[in-house]
This record gives C-alpha cells, structure tokens and sequence, in this order.
C-alpha cells in the first residue's frame, strides 16, 4: 500500500483505483474518518426538499403561472432567461428566503425523520459565463445546515443539475438537450463538487452525503473517458481531497441496483459509497393501469428483486405516494396527464379529480385510503436496503407527492414505523 500513500490527491487515488477495478485487482480501502450517522445499522427516513434551489413547474406553479399557456419558458434556465438577471434574482430570493424555512426542519424531525435531501444546481456553486442562471442559493443553503443541526437532522447535498443537462429534464435546470459528457461539462460537474465538497468540509455532523450527479441519463455512456463510471470515481476522489467523513453517492443511472454490484463496492479501495435508486410508478402505461393492489404488491416486489444481496448502502432516494401523473405540470409545462389522456397519445385510465391541483383533505376518500396502503407499502420495501427519501416535502398543490399536506391530513403514519396494514410486503 505503500504506493498509494505517495499519491498527491484522492482525485489522483480515485483514477488510480479505477484502473484498478478495470484490470480487477482488489484494493484494501483506508478509512480515516468515522462516519457521524451509522448508515449500516440504522434506517434513512428521510425527505427531498425538492423545488426549492431547483426548480420545477409543477412543484411551484406560482413561478410559472404567466407562461401557462406559452412564451417559451418551462424551466429555471428559460425562467431566468425571460425575466433578465435583476428580476430573475428578486423572484428567486424571494423564493429562496420563504419556500423553506427553519420551521419546516423542525417538523420535519417531529415527524421522525432523520434525513434531508437538497437538490442544488452547479450554477449556484460555480456559475458559467454566459448562462442566464442567477445565484444566491448557497447562504441560504449554508443557513439551512445549521437548521438541520439544531433540529437534530443529518444532510445529503444533491447535484441535481449538472452542465450540459444530464438528462434533457426540467429538473436539470435545462429542459430539451442532454450533452453532459461532451465538451468539457464533466471537469465542470468534478469543478461543482470539489467547491461544495470544500466547503462543507468542517460540517461533516450534518452534511453525511454529497451525491455526485441525478438521473445521469442515454446518451451518457457508462464506461471510457467520457464514461459515468470513471466519473464515479473521480466524482468520489474530489470528495475524498477534502472529505473523509462524507458518503459519496453515486447514480443507478436507471440501470437498477444489481447492475452495480462489484462497482465502487468491497475490494475497490473506495469506501463509504452509497448507491440512489428512484422508483416512481406513474411514468409508463403499464404502471398507471395497475390497481390500487397492484400497486402496493409491484413496490413490495421491488423490494424483495432488487433491495436484497447488494454490495453496498442504497437507499431509494426519490418515490412519492403518487399512482398517477396527473399532478399539475409533472409532464412539464402546460402539458396534461397520461392517466386521464390528456397527455396525447396514451390510453385513457381514469379520472384526475382531487389529483391534478388542490389538497389532501379534498380528495376522495377511498383515493386517501389508497396512499395510506401505497405508502405503507414502500416505506416497508425500501428498507430492506438502507432506506428512503420521498420526493418531496412541500409542493404548491400535488397532493400525491406532497409529504408536509400528507402528513397534516394522517396518510403518513406517526410514528413512521407504525402501519395500518402492517406485513403487507410478507417481508
């Protein structure tokens, strides 16, 4: 092992571990630092605070209201772009100061949560030249870690928009084309963690996890230079530089959790990597014609297939309560819902009444006895693995994924391990 202490940087490890997992060679890991949550003994319950320092239509409608019905703007990039940088950063601040606040880390941690999950663009930490993104995300990001001590929650950091867009979605800040991978995007993605991860080095009682990069999408390529997998790893070294203490995360990158057994995992030389997984059941004609049952039995089977005999933590960090898209704007922008067929060229499945915009306590009873069972039901599966953050914590009027509106209206159970329909999954 003596080679690898004359290494000037973890980054340097990082390349060098990586070719070492090429040519499969096992490398005895040196840890330094213990962790301050125990990720191996206890359950991650956790929430994203989706929305917040990226947007997205659908979970802040009142952003987007006045290009309803067309003006080009369907994300932050084209928000930010139509507005001009003053009035973008007056909205945007304004937003930022109240979306959020230290009240709802406090009920969060009532509720028995642990963890928070803040998703975050690379334009707050390292802004491009040239780009219509406006900043200020990052005090208000720095303020939400104290918030997070003081109400006794532990934090993952989300690069949840990476240059390029990994994945052409609005939630990438840039909704249409997906180039991440080309160009010099990638040193610009390692450029946004090591700023984050360097700055967050001395807050390592809060900060547990920084994920490197969400819902990397085709046509990124997993393996060679350009490839995900090498940027794993040296995702995991720039960390590493400066942060000994903090669980990186890396991606399925939709390809399920067994394809990434034997990857990052023991014998690599890299520890404390956690694997993020997203099971939504609302994206594919298949999943919105299942039953209530049928819901409840394909989460249960999820668990049971693919949260077993993995190599490493993993948690599901994005699943809602949700069984249908028929939340306002979750397609994108002034777009309707496979579900009902407004969407266009999908099948009709059912009504959207109480689902598209409004409350909890104004939906059909028997579609608030269908949560309860359905997230139940997940909350039981996910934690075979390491456990689970739903996505997400507040919305402006989604009832199916708005975990505070749930909560208040007793879908949610309390405690969190309590269960109305307990032994569902026969786990």
């Amino acid at each position: 092992m003596t080679w690898l202490n004359n290494i000037a940087s973890k980054a340097s490890l990082a390349f060098a571990l990586f070719s070492a997992f090429a040519t499969a060679n096992p490398i005895t890991p040196i840890r330094k630092r213990e962790l301050t949550f125990d990720y191996s003994n206890n359950k991650v319950r956790g929430v994203n605070l989706g929305g917040w320092f990226v947007l997205e239509p659908w979970i802040t409608p009142s952003l987007f209201n006045e290009w309803a019905n067309g003006g080009g703007v369907v994300d932050e990039w084209t928000l930010s772009q139509a507005l001009g940088r003053d009035e973008a950063h007056s909205r945007l601040d304004n937003h930022w100061r109240t979306f959020i606040t230290r009240d709802d880390f406090f009920e969060i941690a009532r509720a028995g949560l642990n963890h928070v999950r803040i998703p975050i663009g690379y334009w707050a930490i390292t802004p491009l030249d040239g780009e219509p993104y406006v900043q200020g995300q990052i005090s208000y990001l720095d303020q939400a870690i104290g918030w997070a001590r003081d109400a006794g929650l532990k934090m993952m950091i989300d690069l949840h928009g990476a240059p390029g867009s990994q994945n052409a979605a609005d939630n990438s800040g840039h909704a249409g084309s997906n180039t991440w991978g080309t160009g010099n995007t990638i040193q610009q993605t390692l450029n946004a963690i090591r700023a984050l991860s360097e700055r967050y080095t001395n807050q390592e009682d809060v900060v547990t996890a920084i994920e490197l990069i969400n819902e990397p999408r085709p046509p990124i390529q997993l393996d060679g230079d350009n490839g995900l997998k090498l940027f794993d790893y040296n995702g995991w070294g720039t960390v590493r530089d400066s942060n000994e203490g903090t669980v990186v995360v890396i991606s399925d990158a939709f390809k399920g959790t067994t394809f990434w057994n034997g990857f990052m995992g023991p014998g690599s030389g890299v520890w404390d990597v956690m694997l993020d997984t997203h099971q939504y059941q609302v994206f594919s004609t298949p999943l919105l014609q299942l039953s209530a049952d049928g819901h409840v039995q394909a989460a249960c089977g999820y668990g049971r297939d693919n949260l077993r005999g993995l190599d490493k933590w993993t948690v599901v960090a994005e699943w809602s309560g949700a069984a249908t898209d028929c939340a306002k704007w979750i397609n994108g922008l002034g777009k309707g819902a496979s579900y009902d067929g407004t969407l266009g060229g999908t099948p009709y499945v059912g009504e959207c009444t109480g689902k598209y915009s409004g409350k909890v306590a104004d939906m059909l009873e028997s579609d608030k006895g269908n949560l309860i069972t359905f997230i139940e039901a997940q909350m039981d599966a996910y934690e075979i693995a390491t456990g689970w953050f739903f996505w997400t914590w507040k919305t402006e009027g989604a009832p199916e994924w708005d975990f505070q509106d749930l909560l208040h209206n007793g879908i949610i159970p309390q405690p969190l391990t309590s269960r109305r329909h307990p032994n569902q999954c026969n786990l």
